[in-house]
């Protein structure tokens, strides 16, 4: 066993490169938590076969943290999300490959996140771990489907189980029944391995523009019946292209295919324009929403605007339009 203390400097290396280099995979992951933070919430009950409400509140919390290193200098790490839902605090990666490295860089940043509400009492120190676990866009075999981190201290140990989410397993039925929504984007992984099949041959492509139509559709129909909003399902959809981009990137004619339908076919309005008009749309609906829960806990229209940093009139705007709705 090769033992943190140990490892070689080209391996402390790369770990230092690793945990800072962010993917587009990365950012799409952030970008959904960050626009469409419900999302998050049935996954974290799939992984943690947890119940939370879809109506809990989420905190979306800082996720870059220092770390003293010998010599006096610092590192930076940056954890992909770090959020509460309700009192309890998460931790998620999104691993694009299995990578040795993960399991030292998940106790670096679990172990920082403890400390920020680590305190005293008397003489014992007490530090709360976060529930931790790992979004594997690609698996292979020898992927767990938990991993466990151990720490032995002097006369005792203790571990806690990392659950391990693989992308590739869910269907998209499954998806849909589950409510999974935040895994749509990555849902092209699945597809991966024959992307070179499907760019050389037309009817092969034709079998994967079908799964994403289909996606649309129910997409769509979910849309109709208020289970997501039209702001969030024309994120997820954005966020679908963004990963379909850089995967397919040496595929043209997959990347078309399914950016066709991803984009061009979305109610016969250019893609563009729909995505634009759809996320004006979500921006007001859910600016509206705000103003009207800070206005409910008595906040006046000034301090509402200064919070929101947006101008006075367009908060006079909203109020009225609620007056007039009431």
């Amino acid at each position: 066993m090769i033992r943190y203390g140990e490892k070689t400097m080209n391996e402390t290396k790369k770990l230092n490169n690793d945990s800072n280099t962010a993917t587009p995979y990365d950012d799409v992951h952030r970008t959904m938590l960050n626009d469409c933070p419900k999302l998050i919430i049935p996954v974290v009950n799939e992984m943690f076969h947890k119940q939370h409400s879809e109506n809990e509140k989420i905190t979306v919390l800082n996720n870059e943290f220092f770390i003293n290193r010998q010599g006096g200098t610092q590192a930076e790490r940056i954890t992909d999300t770090h959020f509460l839902i309700g009192s309890d605090r998460y931790h998620l990666e999104c691993q694009s490959s299995v990578d040795g490295t993960i399991m030292y860089r998940m106790f670096e940043y679990d172990s920082q996140i403890a400390m920020q509400d680590g305190f005293l009492r008397k003489d014992k120190l007490i530090v709360k771990f976060p529930n931790t676990a790992v979004l594997y866009l690609r698996h292979n075999k020898n992927t767990p489907d938990y991993m466990t981190m151990e720490i032995q201290v002097p006369g005792a140990s203790c571990s806690y189980a990392i659950p391990v989410m693989k992308v590739q397993r869910y269907s998209i039925d499954e998806i849909f029944e589950k409510k999974l929504f935040f895994l749509i984007p990555f849902h092209i992984f699945v597809y991966e391995s024959k992307f070179r099949e499907y760019d050389t041959n037309e009817e092969k492509l034709k079998e994967l523009t079908l799964v994403y139509e289909e996606i649309i559709q129910k997409l769509n129909a979910y849309s109709e019946k208020h289970v997501i909003d039209e702001y969030t399902k024309l994120m997820i959809i954005d966020m679908t292209k963004k990963v379909l981009e850089h995967l397919a990137n040496k595929y043209s004619n997959v990347k078309e295919g399914v950016g066709i339908i991803m984009g061009g076919k979305i109610l016969d309005y250019p893609a563009k324009d729909i995505l634009n008009r759809g996320r004006a749309e979500g921006e007001r609906n859910h600016l509206v929403s705000i103003v009207q829960k800070k206005l409910a806990n008595g906040q006046s229209v000034e301090k509402i605007a200064e919070d929101l940093l947006e101008e006075q009139g367009i908060i006079e705007e909203i109020v009225k339009e609620l007056q007039r709705v009431e």
